[in-house]
């Protein structure tokens, strides 16, 4: 039995899979590095990322199954769920058999599993438009953490380019170390570790009061529904929410 393991990369990923498609021996698994377990029956195969390759394989999704399977795929993968690589493989084996018409076969596993977690993705990437919440540290640069469950980071960030496109801002993924960097310009992911609490400048101090008052005086007691509020606003997202702080 071959597992195929990867760096956890997206082209990683893409890697392995045209790996696969050309070797003799097929992968049971495909899997992020870090997710792999001793296992004495299971011949473990590195993969090594290839830009090239992973190219190809970009190319192929979209062209001999279809953009939307290829945007699929992503999803997927920034779910980040253990052994999505294989979920990933096992889709995209159907795909290039049957086509652009994959997406309709919800009956098998192999897409069923896909687009669970494309909606779980999805679902959050539009919860977290209306949770990301700036604050000011000076110079004109305005920081947000967030926590997301999923890698959402670069499926948020193009939306605060067009709603902020005249203010330098970081949207800071506090689980994993990651931020998007916007400029006026253009926006970029890169590794960002806070080793102290970000400051904020006492203006914004001043109207994180009031809108935590403003937030409390709109409160109708006799109307406050706990339940409904959690749905729509998830209580893991509240440390980063100004008017809950």
């Amino acid at each position: 039995m071959i597992h195929y393991i990867y760096d956890g990369s997206f082209d990683g990923l893409l890697t392995c899979i045209y790996e696969a498609y050309y070797q003799k021996e097929k992968p049971e698994k495909i899997l992020f590095q870090e997710d792999v377990q001793e296992n004495l029956l299971v011949q473990k195969v590195y993969i090594e990322q290839d830009k090239v390759k992973a190219e190809k394989v970009y190319t192929a999704i979209g062209a001999k199954i279809s953009w939307n399977a290829l945007k699929n795929v992503f999803y997927a993968f920034l779910s980040e769920q253990e052994d999505v690589g294989s979920l990933i493989y096992r889709y995209i084996q159907l795909g290039f058999k049957i086509g652009k018409a994959i997406d309709q076969h919800l009956s098998d596993d192999r897409v069923l599993d896909i687009h669970k977690l494309v909606q779980k993705v999805t679902k959050e990437k539009h919860l977290m438009l209306g949770l990301v919440r700036f604050r000011k540290l000076g110079d004109d640069l305005y920081y947000a953490p967030i926590t997301p469950d999923y890698q959402i980071l670069r499926l948020v960030a193009p939306h605060f380019t067009k709603r902020m496109a005249d203010q330098n801002w970081i949207i800071h993924d506090t689980g994993r170390n990651m931020a998007a960097v916007y400029n006026q310009k253009e926006w970029m992911l890169t590794e960002m570790i806070l080793e102290k609490s970000v400051d904020i400048i006492e203006e914004e101090r001043f109207y994180q009061q009031l809108w935590q008052q403003y937030f409390k005086s709109i409160a109708i007691k006799n109307r406050i529904n706990p339940k409904l509020q959690k749905r729509y606003m998830p209580k893991r997202y509240w440390n980063n929410l100004v008017e809950k702080i």
